[in-house]
């Protein structure tokens, strides 16, 4: 079903000969990525694998005579792919399909988010400073080398004691399928209150939409009223005011159908070799997560 949006963008429509090396198979290709992602290879790995492993071969519609993409031309192919936006289109493209095939049930909705982390980078304060204040961009100008090893988009934050680098994935979940609907990259310090509006769409009215207590608060409420979405968020006690036994069994029954969301990132974390990936900068990272989205619904 992908293979006219990639042969559309993937291929060079304005060759004015067929000379030359003929392109490896569009659809072939992005098989590959689906392998990397779910496994988390890198290219070279990816490479290898598909040169060691019968299942990926057949997977790939490859006898052991045939020629294998190498490194260079798999990341070539995801780097042209996710500039073209494709990680986008395609995950829209399968999601309409399986509208169509009433697999969104629309019985309610959940939204919750994990951290996406990238190899901690070794700046100093003064470096450290100038990104976070948004002028990343200036630094090592005089490096270029060096440069390209920055990841200037990725964000410090921390949850309890712990402390995170790196991105943020957004989501929103069909609750009764456990398919994503849509979903929104970020860096790790932005709330993921921030994000929910974002996430909503038409199809969302008068449906439930289930959450943690992280998205608690006024605006949302508001929010949330104004597009006729019915709230079902985890309530949390402040300091001097305790839960009460209702809120605590409210909590309890919004839980049973909220925790539905943890497994998909727990099949992301365990099934799919985590959320840590090398790749630098903000657009690839958001490619890379589109991805692994859509390789997620693809298994489900």
């Amino acid at each position: 079903m992908f293979r006219i949006e990639l042969e559309d963008n993937m291929l060079n429509q304005d060759k004015k000969s067929n000379a030359g090396q003929k392109p490896y198979d569009v659809v072939t290709m992005f098989k590959i990525l689906l392998l990397k992602r779910y496994y988390n290879l890198s290219d070279e790995q990816a490479e290898y694998q598909i040169l060691d492993r019968l299942s990926f071969k057949d997977f790939l519609g490859l006898s052991s005579g045939d020629k294998v993409p190498d490194a260079r031309t798999i990341w070539l192919f995801q780097d042209t792919f996710i500039k073209k936006g494709l990680d986008i289109k395609l995950f829209d493209q399968f999601r309409e399909h399986l509208t169509k095939l009433g697999l969104y049930v629309n019985e309610g909705k959940i939204v919750d988010a994990s951290f996406v982390e990238v190899p901690r980078q070794r700046n100093t304060k003064e470096e450290n400073a100038q990104i976070k204040d948004g002028n990343g961009d200036e630094l090592w100008n005089d490096k270029p080398y060096k440069k390209r090893q920055k990841d200037v988009d990725a964000r410090w934050t921390a949850k309890g004691v712990e402390r995170f680098y790196g991105y943020k994935d957004h989501v929103k979940i069909d609750s009764k399928s456990k398919l994503i609907d849509t979903y929104v990259v970020t860096g790790a310090q932005v709330h993921d209150s921030q994000i929910l509006e974002d996430l909503l769409t038409e199809t969302d009215k008068g449906q439930n939409i289930y959450a943690d207590s992280a998205y608690i608060g006024e605006r949302i409420d508001k929010m949330l009223k104004t597009k006729e979405i019915i709230p079902q968020i985890i309530e949390r006690a402040f300091k001097n005011n305790p839960l009460t036994d209702r809120q605590k069994n409210d909590n309890r029954i919004k839980s049973k159908t909220r925790s539905r969301g943890e497994h998909i990132f727990g099949f992301i974390t365990q099934n799919m070799n985590n959320f840590y990936f090398h790749n630098i900068g903000y657009d690839r990272i958001k490619g890379v997560v589109g991805l692994v989205n859509l390789t997620y619904n693809i298994f489900r």
